[in-house]
């Protein structure tokens, strides 16, 4: 069961209560993160338990907040694998190079493990119906799991997003709007008629449990290295939920005394169309400002000013880790060496963390024998057009 407690701002530290509707810290304007009674799940829990269960995300249901197993919705998300790249690595100089390649998720990207959690505690908390904003995958993903529980879903998306991602929500059932303009655009137009409409709200960081749902790559990873982290991850940065989740859930292995107080690097990797951590990071602020918002190949990118920017920096900044944008170009060939080397049709989002590798490797920042993770968050075949 989980060991769900409530809810916090880790800004002020005002704390919410987890069984009704909550949304963000009135207070300051800040995602609201759930917390486990950890002491108790380490005394009643081991690693080895959790390992040995049926595959699949959900098997880490102490640290995940929907307590009704039958709340609990799956198109088989998580577990997704670890690949070393040989070839890649041979080329830069690196010995323990790996992917670990999201694009197997259902609805083929990472996308999936957040909205599974949103939207199972959503409906244990008797939400009856849903709505979102999306660069497209999220779309895609919500779309997907509200038709697996059968609850109506209204996804707003740019109208140049990838047509693949129109076609997945209509394919599942659920209502399509498309905006003109970005994906801030979208969230303001989605944020209005959940209002007005009385839906629940699952954009990104606006509701405490997608980052769960993420949360479980970070758990993941320090299962694939036999709970020893690895010294650098990096990590394709829109609205950053995966390295905020991956964060959270280091500090909460080392609470439970699964692994040390080591942690790895945290690399933020941007496209230079729209790099409002990367800015952030070199100016030394505590917020990001709103970026430029050019066109990018990498749409999950395109996100000009992260509403979770405190917690991303922090992630960054408290990991010694760094923040790097990376050209068109760039990305477009790291796609293309994935592929053709190792196998791996990468979204250009993945791809991008290749591309920020490389820089790392020219300044130095990556020694030979490091342990480097890039994280491929979703498969190419959704670009197509």
């Amino acid at each position: 069961m989980s060991t769900l407690t409530g809810l916090q701002c880790p800004e002020c530290g005002e704390e919410y209560e987890a069984d009704v509707v909550q949304t963000v810290c009135e207070s300051c304007d800040s995602p609201l993160l759930a917390r486990y009674d950890l002491a108790q799940t380490a005394r009643a829990l081991q690693r080895e338990r959790v390992s040995g269960r049926p595959a699949g995300l959900w098997r880490w249901a102490e640290l995940l907040p929907v307590r009704d197993p039958e709340k609990r919705y799956t198109l088989g998300e998580g577990d997704s694998p670890l690949l070393p790249l040989r070839r890649i690595g041979e080329r830069l100089g690196l010995k323990r190079l790996y992917v670990k390649d999201e694009g197997v998720n259902p609805t083929g990207t990472f996308k999936a493990r957040g909205m599974a959690v949103a939207l199972s505690r959503a409906i244990e908390l008797g939400v009856e119906e849903v709505g979102a904003p999306t660069a497209g995958n999220a779309g895609g993903a919500l779309a997907n799991y509200a038709a697996r529980a059968r609850v109506p879903a209204h996804v707003y998306m740019p109208r140049d997003a990838p047509a693949s991602n129109q076609a997945e929500v209509l394919a599942a059932g659920s209502d399509l709007q498309l905006v003109e303009g970005t994906i801030e655009d979208a969230g303001r137009k989605a944020a209005a008629e959940a209002r007005t409409r009385g839906w629940m709200n699952l954009s990104t960081f606006r509701e405490p449990y997608r980052v769960e749902g993420k949360k479980t790559m970070g758990l993941e990873l320090a299962e694939d290295f036999e709970w020893e982290l690895p010294e650098v991850v990096i990590y394709p940065t829109g609205g950053g939920t995966g390295l905020v989740g991956m964060w959270k859930a280091f500090e909460e292995l080392e609470e439970m005394g699964w692994v040390d107080s080591s942690r790895p690097r945290m690399v933020s990797v941007q496209s230079e169309a729209c790099a409002p951590i990367v800015d952030a990071m070199q100016s030394g602020a505590d917020r990001a400002v709103a970026a430029q918002s050019d066109p990018t190949r990498a749409p999950g990118l395109r996100v000009a000013k992260p509403y979770a920017d405190r917690l991303i920096l922090r992630a960054l900044r408290e990991s010694g880790g760094a923040a790097v944008a990376v050209s068109e170009g760039q990305i477009a060939a790291s796609e293309a060496e994935l592929a053709s080397s190792e196998g791996i049709f990468a979204c250009p989002e993945g791809a991008a963390t290749l591309a920020g590798l490389e820089l790392l490797v020219e300044a130095g920042d990556i020694k030979p024998d490091d342990r480097v993770v890039l994280f491929n968050t979703g498969h190419g075949l959704k670009y197509l057009s």
